[in-house]
């Protein structure tokens, strides 16, 4: 399986040149001395950030970053040309980690996958995560009193070579949550102009999809996390490919699918879920959401229920298919995302 938002990678700077030994050999300059030039220094590996990326999809198919070398010196005091530096683009919200080649890309474990070296959240960021080695230098750097001829010079030194982990983090005001099948790739079509896939099976989303929002001259991201299940925060039903898109948005929207019984402990299965991910997730700023209005018979009484249990959580009930409550919960949006003018 392909994940657009994990991906590990191999960065290899350039090595830098090395020094020349050499001699000035010119008519009726007898003893020239030496001058030898410096070698060139190695290129650098750049991690950058840009809006045109959303997945990490195209370093899966890229995953080996490889620097020119610097060039060696030459005789007459000639600097070899440093390498070409070497630029890989990533999308916006994405942590880089470095970690150990042996380990296999997706180890299922919650722990970063090694030491973290940066995260690029602005467009435009850039990070050097492999450096190039400084070139040698010639043997006219070692003349002196004593060595008026010396006739060696340095080795270039050699340029960093790291595997990493790209993990991309969503950066959503809004994370849509809830149990696979309870709406919420309806609901974010409903809200915004992204169209996600929608059926009536479980996992119909096994990515997360971006959306964005308009309402009364504000704008907020909304993001669709794929549907959780019991033992998410432990990989089960690729759990971590999804948890980790919620820890930065600003907003919980938990879609709730309206059912006569097993209603809350759906809830709490995604509560603890979110908890045990990371601690204290759970109490992120949340919005309760009841689904398909217009077709269950329940869904009213399932609201009234969440309203008497949950007083404190803010809670609508809406139809993605008549956009029944929806400027409700547009309303509701508004007093907790981050203020985004159009």
């Amino acid at each position: 399986m392909v994940f657009l938002d994990r991906v590990k990678i191999m960065a290899r700077a350039g090595h830098g040149g090395k020094g020349c030994v050499s001699f000035r050999r010119e008519k009726y300059v007898p003893r020239g001395g030496p001058d030898g030039g410096d070698g060139g220094k190695g290129g650098n590996v750049y991690l950058e950030s840009s809006t045109h990326y959303n997945t990490l999809f195209h370093l899966s198919l890229r995953p080996h970053l490889i620097a020119e070398r610097g060039e060696h010196g030459r005789g007459s005091r000639k600097k070899g040309a440093s390498g070409k530096d070497v630029f890989a683009g990533i999308p916006v919200g994405t942590s880089v980690y470095e970690t150990d080649p042996n380990l296999p890309p997706h180890n299922g474990i919650q722990e970063p996958p090694g030491r973290l070296l940066g995260e690029l959240l602005k467009p435009k960021e850039r990070l050097m995560v492999a450096r190039g080695g400084q070139g040698g230098r010639g043997n006219e750097a070692f003349k002196s009193n004593k060595t008026r001829a010396p006739r060696y010079a340095e080795p270039g030194e050699p340029g960093e070579e790291k595997t990493l982990v790209l993990e991309l983090k969503l950066l959503a005001d809004v994370g849509l949550v809830g149990l696979p099948n309870a709406g919420k790739s309806s609901l974010l079509a409903a809200l915004t102009a992204a169209r996600p896939k929608v059926a009536a099976y479980p996992f119909t989303t096994i990515s997360p999809v971006l959306g964005v929002c308009s309402w009364k001259n504000r704008r907020f991201v909304l993001a669709d996390i794929p549907g959780l299940i019991e033992g998410a925060h432990a990989g089960r039903g690729l759990g971590h490919e999804f948890l980790r898109h919620v820890e930065r948005t600003s907003v919980l929207l938990h879609v709730i699918e309206p059912k006569e019984f097993g209603m809350f402990e759906d809830l709490k299965t995604i509560e603890r879920e979110l908890d045990l991910w990371q601690h204290g997730l759970s109490k992120k700023s949340r919005i309760l959401v009841v689904t398909k209005k217009d077709s269950v018979e329940s869904a009213q009484k399932t609201f009234r229920e969440i309203r008497r249990r949950r007083p404190r959580l803010p809670a609508a009930c809406v139809s993605s298919v008549t956009k029944d409550g929806l400027a409700e919960l547009q309303d509701l949006l508004l007093q907790h995302v981050p203020n985004r003018t159009t």
